[in-house]
């Protein structure tokens, strides 16, 4: 007979559980999910799926009776042992091929972070590669830490009015209620720093976010010693104006060194993701001068420490200041600098002598970093071309190469199909299954980043047509239950006739179409409507219907990506597309998640080569989504003629207009004369084999190309491991 659990053991899994509940592996575990959502369904969907807030949703009384459960106790002692053994791990990848970094870890600074929808304080795809850049740093056990800001007010909601135009709304996010946890002193007090700003000083305290074994400090001004001004900078990702954005920028990275320094940490590589982190160099040159360095020995001493991403094709991507704002928000700190005014603005100009040119933090990137990057082949050369000048080099011999951006995959990877996957390698005690454990062992979380699991999609012993096809209709109907439930809390009016309507909404037997990202103008959001009468044709075509899933957020300032959501939005509810067509509200990761799982095509047609990487059609493959894109980005390295479908060639007009009538033709052929067809063509037994096979082939070559899991190693070998010139 089964003995309750003692006190002793209920109050070790309580603590268990609240540690588990302030570390982000819970988001990449799916055993610990289930967890979580078990003892508050309801809280769990309406918490923004949270762990910490679902533990103060449950009583500790509830929670300690729930746990004399004992197959639930269970379950939960194993999900912790498995949480203590990732942690523990002797022999990660980063000890054997990059132990210094244990010592001297890399220190990566990024204006935002996208880690899971719990903790909004991303904008977009640069915040979510910089939060799975860190999900797999802790993967490979690298040496490495995170340093960016605490948004009180993070990201923006998004809310569509009744003339169909985006609203915006914030909601504050409470410390308590998120995983984070206040970085303390040796005296068990609030540690806190300081930075000049203007003529003040601005003091800041830290959180850190624990992503698996990587900390995250996130840099938070609302103080009560901190002028109301001051208080207000952390409160929204890119908020306010220009002043605003130098402020913050000037904390991230001046606030994120001295930071650094409190902790007794001393980084080997100061990566900087994107240029809004670049006035870390100027604390590092500070520092050695304030230690006796000339000015010079200090910029030469500055160089070899700094590494910078960009992922920015446009020169309006850059952030640049003004004389007048860079004299406004420096005069203090310039002062600890032994060089005149002129020859700081000289560091962020492309021509030191002008003195009308504003100040570039990309420049002042560029000028002090050992190596640059892109992050993608095509905006490698992008970035070159856009850079010559400046450099006065031939263009091939611009110092920016690339690293192709990826996904944290587990992280990414739904967890019905994280089931389905791991079940094929676990049914059986011979075969594939018996292969695969003989080469990995049990390691499931490793193992499906490697080629070698994901080129037996292609072998039909290993998984066959048949439950490829049933497990495309459980992806999609999930998709379709969930738009359906969101669409009905959208309607500001909704009555019961509706819940009847809404449940009409979509086909779950029609291919699904799938758009949602930043409604940024040149990703086109309405390029295939410019084909209207053509698309209706194919949505009402009852042997063969098409519909559309879309869903995606305007900067607040970005009045022409607010007209595309309204355009879409009333296409959805006042032409003949109502019910084929969608628009999802309030995009974030878990919105993300749902849609790149349930839909049948991937769709990405921005205006080349304006697509530095993208990264959303990377989270389909891996759940038999195809894509069908433009020829940019990351698509035109991974596309292979027969691994999803290409909207043109590796080519482009240069009139935007010329472009725009290019791609939508393009995009009609391709849909009407090979996606639609290979979709419907079906066998005796219903089975569309080619389409199928074309899925197995996505996912052979594809999925374990773009992760993070290589990205982070080619970072590891190629720039932080590497001897610094």
């Amino acid at each position: 007979m089964n003995k309750p659990l003692s006190g002793a053991e209920v109050n070790e899994l309580i603590s268990g559980l609240n540690k588990l509940s302030r570390n982000l592996w819970w988001t990449w575990n799916q055993e610990a999910q289930d967890i979580f959502q078990e003892l508050s369904p309801r809280g769990w969907q309406n918490l923004f799926h949270n762990a910490v807030a679902v533990l103060h949703e449950v009583s500790e009384y509830e929670l300690r009776v729930r746990l004399q459960d004992l197959e639930f106790a269970a379950r939960v002692r194993v999900v912790l042992a498995d949480f203590s053994k990732y942690l523990a791990e002797p022999r990660t990848w980063g000890h054997c091929h990059a132990a210094p970094l244990y010592k001297n870890p890399v220190a990566y600074f990024s204006a935002e972070f996208g880690f899971h929808e719990s903790l909004p304080i991303a904008a977009g795809g640069l915040g979510i590669l910089a939060g799975d850049h860190c999900k797999s740093a802790s993967d490979l056990g690298l040496g490495f830490v995170g340093v960016g800001l605490f948004y009180r007010e993070g990201y923006f909601q998004q809310a569509i009015d009744a003339n169909n135009w985006q609203t915006e709304y914030y909601n504050p996010v409470d410390p308590k209620n998120v995983p984070v946890e206040p970085v303390l002193d040796a005296n068990g007090e609030r540690l806190l720093c300081r930075v000049e700003i203007g003529l003040l000083a601005v003091d800041f305290q830290v959180w850190r976010v624990n992503v698996g074994r990587v900390p995250v400090y996130l840099l938070d001004t609302n103080l009560p010693s901190n002028e109301q001004l001051y208080r207000d900078l952390t409160n929204r990702v890119y908020g306010g104006d220009s002043t605003t954005r130098i402020m913050q920028e000037m904390l991230l990275g001046i606030g994120g060194v001295r930071l650094l320094r409190a902790l007794g940490l001393a980084p080997s590589t100061f990566h900087m993701n994107e240029g809004h982190a670049a006035f870390l160099t100027l604390e590092l040159m500070r520092e050695k001068i304030a230690a006796g360095k000339t000015f010079a020995e200090a910029q030469a001493l500055t160089k070899p420490e700094c590494i910078f991403t960009t992922h920015t094709p446009v020169e309006a991507g850059h952030d640049r200041f003004s004389p007048e704002l860079m004299n406004y928000a420096m005069q203090r700190f310039s002062g600890e600098l032994p060089i005149t005014f002129k020859q700081l603005l000289a560091m962020g100009r492309e021509n030191p002598d002008n003195d009308h040119e504003t100040f570039c933090m990309t420049v002042l990137a560029l000028k002090f970093s050992r190596a640059a990057n892109a992050v993608s082949e095509l905006h490698g050369q992008v970035s070159r071309q856009m850079w010559q000048h400046f450099f006065k080099v031939p263009e091939n011999e611009v110092p920016i190469g690339h690293i192709t951006n990826g996904i944290h995959l587990l992280g990414w990877m739904k967890g019905s199909v994280r089931q389905f996957w791991r079940k094929k390698l676990t049914a059986s005690h011979n075969g594939p299954a018996k292969l695969f454990r003989e080469k990995f062992g049990e390691d499931w979380a490793s193992a499906i980043n490697h080629a070698s699991f994901w080129e037996k999609m292609t072998d039909p012993a290993f998984v066959t047509d048949e439950e490829l096809w049933a497990l495309r209709y459980k992806l999609r109907r999930e998709l379709i239950e969930f738009a359906r439930r969101r669409l009905l809390l959208q309607s500001q009016r909704a009555t019961p006739g509706d819940f009847i309507r809404y449940d009409h909404l979509l086909n779950p037997d029609a291919l699904t179409i799938g758009f949602a990202r930043r409604f940024a103008t040149y990703k086109r959001a309405p390029l295939i409507f410019q084909q209207f009468e053509n698309i209706l044709k194919l949505v009402h075509d009852k042997s063969r219907p098409v519909q559309f899933v879309f869903a995606g957020k305007a900067h607040p300032r970005d009045d022409e990506g607010k007209r595309f959501i309204q355009q879409i939005i009333h296409l959805s509810k006042h032409s003949e597309l109502t019910g084929n067509l969608v628009f999802l509200e309030n995009y974030d990761i878990h919105v993300s998640r749902q849609m790149v799982a349930g839909c049948d095509i991937w769709l990405n047609n921005p205006r080349r080569p304006l697509e530095a990487s993208g990264t959303s059609g990377m989270k389909a493959s891996c759940h038999g989504c195809m894509g069908m894109s433009i020829m940019d980005g990351w698509w035109r390295e991974g596309y292979d003629g027969h691994n999803g479908f290409a909207i043109g060639d590796d080519s482009h007009p240069d009139s935007i207009e010329e472009q725009d009538r290019v791609d939508s033709a393009n995009l009609y052929k391709v849909l009407t004369k090979q996606v639609v067809p290979l979709f419907f063509n079906r066998d005796v037994n219903g089975i569309p084999r080619e389409w199928i096979k074309r899925m197995r082939h996505s996912m052979a070559t594809l999925v374990s190309q773009f992760t993070t899991d290589r990205m982070v190693k080619e970072y590891a070998n190629k720039y932080y491991t590497a001897p610094k010139n």
